[in-house]
């Protein structure tokens, strides 16, 4: 079972948690929503598969390249 880790595009704060640990995702699905300079950026799931960890909670500032959610095939 292969995982992969979905990262922060950006420097910001995690905003609102929109998915939970063994909710299915598809590529595209919105995953999260950060906020960086007063605007929300969604973070979209890179493939199909199973949330397995949510690696950050809300409030939780981030950096760019950060691991926030990780899914399994």
């Amino acid at each position: 079972m292969a995982e992969l880790n979905v990262e922060s595009e950006i420097t910001g704060a995690v905003w609102k948690i929109t998915t939970e640990i063994g909710a299915r995702a598809e590529k595209g699905d919105v995953l999260m929503i950060l906020e960086s300079m007063k605007m929300e950026i969604p973070v979209e799931a890179t493939q199909a598969g199973t949330v397995v960890r949510i690696l950050v909670s809300e409030g939780e500032t981030v950096s760019e390249g950060q691991p926030l959610v990780r899914l399994s095939d």
